[in-house]
């Protein structure tokens, strides 16, 4: 049950009446009429902007048009008053009854209250995390990774076909630093005295049983091997070591992706598939064979000028046309990217969201192009040049970008220097093993993926209001505590029957449960709209608003004993109070799966 959607149709009944009667001409586009909350909450329950979006092709006054409106909608058995407010807008406010209908709807639908078919099943791939695979993820992976899932959990609820993908970058110079370093390890575990780490390959000690496990499985036979045969089978044995390693840490913060498409597999086999994507986009006419300028800031001895294989990116809002060969004619890494993406479009992907750390913005202009490029899409720049979104528009499909800031470590409001296990960097596991899993994914998602976080150690794990997981859960665990409760004082209490209300909800009249009602009632609309968006944060705040009124209210119980939920006196009073809870309950527990956080029954 959305009511931004349900109400909005009782919108369009009444235009459709209206001009039935000739009251309105026909014709009008009712397409940009909308149903929303009111900024201010006193002015009503909802607000309607249908009389100013109709006004010019009526050939009427706005307020001509909302009062015609308003007389139609008071017709409604739900609609307690419409009232006309500045040039025309129309505030709305809901008879009690109807909202006691939204209780019924979310107990009836339980978990799946809230879901919706916005997505209408479109094929889309996530894409995140995407780490090189050179040792254990590190706090920067953390926040992208938890912000991808999140997204991913929020689109599946909203009806989208959605795949969760990794993408092994196992074939740049990275790697090759990794097998070097494996192999010094390797060494070490032979006997041999390797002494300080050189300059340029991983520290790290987790790379001491991948060494020594090479040592196993192959004894001193790559010892006198010349590095052009031992290179690549080291490159192969590290990554199929260290590949469970990251899966373990992902598992930790409990992310699971459905693929892990690797870079080498796009020039390996029968198919070359940056072969492919290139010929694509010769077939567009957007390959050719050029110079490129100087890029500002390079040294001149390291510049080559020469004639190069180029992608015609500025035709789609790039700064530059981009290399896709190499001087030794090797694909570039952009190259590969090209591929890549190419390959999620031939597999049927519509909507490809990519998630990248702040260190990659640089990198997101070259990309957009390509995705357009494919789909004869565009990339939008203002009158400055600038890009105005991070992501393509039109087309066969779509590309959008989300980049997530830097997590800063703090403890009671000082930085705070943890173990670094790795050699050079805190772990993902580190953190989750000092906080646990909840508070590291709500909190990743407790600020817009674009603001920096500061993840404090102490206020996570405080039990109060200001920590912002503890309250919304202590919120679900009181729910859960409230019904266990009732039924002691009650024992043979139903006021659900197989997802049935049972109890009279026309006992609900207080302002501040009519309140908790309207809330959770704009879950369905506030899950649309940040799928649509993609912007998960946005059930992070919406938990906490809700939560926040629930023990808001539980409060004024302490006050005012009348508004507790558990009347020793009055069973029908209880039942339909205990039904209320139970709403709002579920509610919490939906959201607080889309994040992937626990819903716990009790708090410790």
């Amino acid at each position: 049950m959305n009511v931004f959607a349900e109400v909005e149709g009782k919108v369009l009944d009444a235009l459709a009446g209206l001009q039935k009667a000739g009251a309105l001409p026909e014709g009008l586009d009712f397409s940009a009429v909308a149903v929303e909350q009111p900024r201010d909450p006193s002015h009503g329950d909802l607000a309607c902007n249908a009389a100013m979006v109709l006004a010019k092709a009526a050939k009427a006054k706005p307020r001509d048009i909302a009062d015609k409106l308003a007389a139609a909608l008071t017709a409604d058995t739900d609609v307690a008053s419409a009232e006309v407010a500045g040039p025309g807008f129309l505030n709305l406010r809901l008879h009690p009854q109807f909202w006691h209908g939204v209780v019924k709807a979310i107990i009836g639908q339980g978990a799946r209250f809230g879901a919706s078919n916005v997505g209408q099943g479109a094929k889309t791939n996530v894409e995140y995390v995407s780490a090189n695979p050179t040792g254990p993820m590190h706090v920067g992976h953390c926040r992208g990774a938890v912000f991808g899932d999140a997204l991913a959990n929020l689109l599946a609820f909203a009806g989208y076909d959605v795949t969760r993908e990794y993408y092994i970058n196992d074939a740049g110079g990275q790697v090759d630093v990794l097998a070097r370093s494996v192999f010094l390890r390797y060494r070490e575990a032979l006997g041999e005295e390797i002494g300080e780490i050189p300059a340029g390959l991983y520290p790290g000690e987790y790379l001491k049983p991948v060494g020594a496990a090479l040592a196993k499985e192959h004894g001193s036979s790559l010892i006198n091997m010349p590095e052009e045969r031992w290179l690549p089978l080291v490159r192969t044995f590290a990554i199929e070591q260290i590949m469970p390693m990251i899966k373990d840490d992902l598992a930790a913060l409990n992310i699971k992706h459905d693929i892990f498409f690797s870079e080498a597999s796009l020039t390996k086999g029968s198919e070359d598939k940056v072969q492919a994507a290139v010929a694509e986009l010769r077939k567009k006419g957007l390959i050719y064979e050029g110079r490129l300028e100087k890029p500002k800031g390079h040294d001149d001895e390291e510049w080559e000028d020469r004639e190069q294989t180029l992608f015609r990116s500025t035709a789609f809002g790039d700064e530059a046309d981009r290399a896709l060969m190499k001087a030794d004619g090797t694909y570039t890494y952009f190259a590969g990217d090209v591929a890549y993406h190419y390959d999620k479009l031939t597999r049927g992907f519509r909507h490809l969201i990519n998630v990248f750390g702040a260190d990659h913005i640089g990198y997101i202009p070259r990309m957009l192009a390509t995705v357009a490029a494919f789909a004869d899409g565009t990339v939008e720049r203002d009158a400055k040049g600038k890009l105005k979104h991070w992501h393509t528009t039109g087309g066969t499909a779509d590309l959008d970008i989300k980049v997530v800031n830097l997590v800063k470590l703090f403890k009671n409001g000082e930085p705070y220097k943890m173990s670094k296990r790795a050699g050079t960097f805190v772990t993902l596991r580190d953190v989750v093993d000092e906080v646990g899993r909840d508070p590291v994914r709500f909190m990743m998602l407790y600020r817009k993926e674009l603001e920096q976080l500061d993840f404090d150690f102490a206020k996570v794990t405080e039990q109060s209001k200001d920590n912002p997981v503890f309250y919304v859960q202590y919120a679900h665990a009181r729910a859960a505590s409230v019904l266990r409760n009732a039924r002691e004082a009650f024992p043979d209490l139903v006021f659900a029957d197989g997802g049935t209300v049972v109890a009279n909800l026309d006992l609900l009249t207080d302002a501040g449960e009519l309140d908790l009602i309207r809330k959770a009632a704009f879950y369905p609309s506030l899950i649309a709209g940040a799928a649509k968006a993609h912007e998960p944060h946005r059930v992070a705040f919406y938990l906490y608003d809700l939560a926040s009124a629930f023990h808001g209210h539980w409060t004024r119980g302490n006050d005012l004993p009348q508004l507790r939920v558990i009347q020793a006196g009055d069973r029908a009073l209880t039942a339909a109070r205990c039904a209320l809870v139970a709403s709002l309950q579920h509610v919490l527990s939906s959201g607080l799966s889309v994040l992937g956080v626990g819903a716990p029954e009790a708090m410790r």
